[in-house]
């Protein structure tokens, strides 16, 4: 039988952390360093896509992830062909909501994976479209008061206050709270690691 292979997330993100853990997947945590404001692309899934590049990259050379598969992902929002990624401050974050409420969004998430053992690698990006509620005044400042939005992408979040604040979405559930699992799944295959060998 052999060994298990090592397993990294190169984020910082305890949603996605929690996505991996929830799937069966034990994964360590070496943050990447990446600074994603110096990077850019010709469209909100391409920039989705080369940053998860850009973090697994920079992890997979580090000594300390050596043999392991090394997964990164990043995630903006595409509204009005722009990408939105964490708001800059409060005033950006309320001049969001206010811009989203009623409309709809595509959050795209880049996800990379780099087999270190081969130095082989394979990327794609998944994309979800989001339905905003029409939240008041009130309630957007409420929101922004309470810190959350200023640490994700879109300034919103499907698993924390900003929930009910969203009307649905169209596509994986994952994918908008930070990893689209069923994509990762087939980036695994691709080399040729199945996701049940990473099982703990």
């Amino acid at each position: 039988m052999t060994a298990q292979r090592r397993l990294v997330l190169a984020s910082q993100s305890p949603a996605r952390l929690g996505l991996l853990r929830n799937a069966g997947l034990a994964p360590e945590v070496i943050v990447s360093g990446v600074d994603e404001d110096a990077i850019t692309a010709p469209t909100p899934a391409e920039l989705a896509r080369v940053l998860a590049e850009a973090k697994a990259g920079a992890v997979a050379a580090r000594a300390e992830a050596a043999g392991a598969l090394v997964v990164g992902c990043d995630s903006v929002l595409e509204l009005d062909g722009r990408a939105l990624g964490k708001p800059a401050d409060a005033e950006d974050a309320t001049a969001r909501w206010k811009s989203m409420r009623g409309r709809s969004g595509v959050l795209r998430t880049g996800h990379c994976v780099i087999d270190t053992a081969t130095g082989r690698s394979t990327s794609a990006t998944a994309s979800t479209t989001v339905r905003f509620g029409e939240p008041t005044d009130a309630e957007i400042a409420a929101y922004v008061a309470s810190g959350e939005p200023l640490h994700v992408a879109g300034a919103f979040t499907l698993d924390g206050r900003s929930a009910p604040f969203v009307e649905g979405i169209d596509g994986d559930h994952g994918n908008v709270i930070g990893l689209s699992l069923p994509l990762l799944r087939r980036l695994l295959a691709d080399l040729d690691t199945p996701i049940t060998d990473l099982w703990v």
